[in-house]
């Protein structure tokens, strides 16, 4: 079966998710210059699930996973509402341009509209133009006005 024949489905996970995620989100952290820690990723995101820390998402083409996408809780105090951050968003290079990353920025926006956040926001590499067409055909909008700094803190 060809890649172009199989269905992408995305849905948000469940903890009994955690094995097929680890794998996604230790390729993720890798294609990020990180080394392969595949006990590390599955205990990072079993955090998150057991303190609801985040909302996550897995991208399945037939039923092997694809792509996930993990939303940070957080809040506008102007707006006075909820909003999430779109912390992390990967799709596993064999599946890549066959819709799963589209579906699953769809998939986080419907579940952030359908608990009422007022805005998704998320930043990628400056020279990551693949990632910046997609959001942007997505209806994204980059953002023009505010700049964004860090402050490194030691752990």
């Amino acid at each position: 079966m060809n890649q172009a024949s199989i269905s992408i489905t995305a849905r948000q996970a469940c903890l009994a998710d955690l094995n097929e995620l680890a794998g996604l989100f230790d390729a993720y952290r890798q294609f990020y210059g990180r080394p392969s820690d595949l006990s590390a990723a599955a205990s990072f995101l079993r955090e998150r699930f057991n303190h609801g820390q985040s909302v996550l998402f897995v991208a399945h083409a037939g039923t092997q996973p694809v792509g996930f996408a993990q939303l940070y809780p957080s809040f506008s105090s102007v707006s006075l509402a909820r909003t999430y951050v779109l912390n992390d968003l990967y799709v596993d290079e064999r599946h890549r341009r066959a819709g799963a990353g589209r579906l699953l920025l769809n998939t986080a926006a419907q579940f952030a509209q359908a608990v009422g956040a007022v805005r998704l926001t998320l930043s990628t590499a400056r020279n990551n133009t693949t990632a910046q067409s997609v959001y942007a055909d997505a209806g994204w909008q980059r953002d023009e006005q505010f700049w964004v700094y860090h402050l490194p803190l030691s752990a």
